[in-house]
């Protein structure tokens, strides 16, 4: 990330448990990606990452103006002035107390660029997208529970194969530059991890198809679950008549 002149702020990804014995979900709309996410793997999962990672968590749980206030200051460098500040290389913007806390950072601190990738889509239609602060941008990304909230005026970000299958697509790398993401064409293919398990699990598929698929098992299994319960008939109309009974 410094390397294009950009920060990177960061909680554990998806779900867990904190050291107090606490659990947590930072990625609430998380769908197929939480399945072959990259920051649940290789140095996410070193014991001091994980460890500042929580920290970040727990300081956001525990006293959010706090944190708030101690972003503030932090960001007052002269180093991050120009510069990017990408909100979250895992986890999400799992309240709108935490996503408005954000945006009044970004309001503050208005000689620095902020970006991110989010998947809490009705979230950002509610709080961001209405009044957004100059200095955020943000791409939605595919493979979370609310892809079907995307439109086509949307900058959109999905997880492809490899480069080929994203040129194939008609879409645009941002693996030159992360920033490219915000920056470049609305339409941002991200070359998959190289990671083996992973791969295999992708089954050549981008996130955005593979989500549809699981979205369509769902509610062919919900539907056939509807049907079943409604179509049998009630014990009261499967009772016999009563022997012997006479009308007054």
């Amino acid at each position: 990330m410094r390397s294009i002149g950009a920060w990177n702020w960061t909680l554990p990804a998806w779900a867990g448990r904190l050291p107090d014995g606490r659990t947590y979900n930072t990625c609430p709309s998380a769908g197929v990606c939480r399945e072959v996410c990259y920051a649940r793997h290789g140095t996410y999962l070193w014991p001091v990452v994980r460890a500042k990672h929580h920290a970040n968590l727990q300081f956001v749980l525990d006293d959010l103006p706090g944190w708030e206030q101690a972003m503030l200051g932090e960001l007052a460098a002269a180093r991050f002035g120009g510069g990017w500040v990408r909100i979250h290389d895992s986890g999400d913007f799992f309240s709108d107390e935490y996503l408005a806390s954000w945006l009044r950072i970004m309001r503050q601190r208005t000689g620095v660029n902020f970006y991110c990738y989010t998947r809490e889509i009705c979230r950002f239609r509610a709080l961001v997208e209405p009044d957004p602060p100059a200095n955020f941008l943000w791409v939605y990304s595919y493979g979370g529970t609310q892809d079907t909230e995307l439109t086509a005026s949307d900058r959109v970000a999905d997880v492809f194969p490899d480069e080929a299958s994203i040129e194939a697509a008609g879409w645009s790398s941002q693996d030159a530059s992360d920033l490219l993401a915000v920056l470049g064409p609305k339409l941002v293919g991200v070359p998959a991890n190289r990671i083996p398990h992973f791969l295999r699990r992708l089954q050549g598929r981008r996130f955005s198809e593979w989500q549809a698929e699981v979205d369509a098992e769902r509610h062919t299994r919900h539907t056939a679950r509807v049907q079943a319960i409604t179509s049998v008939r009630s014990a009261r109309l499967r009772m016999p008549p009563e022997t012997g009974s006479k009308v007054a």
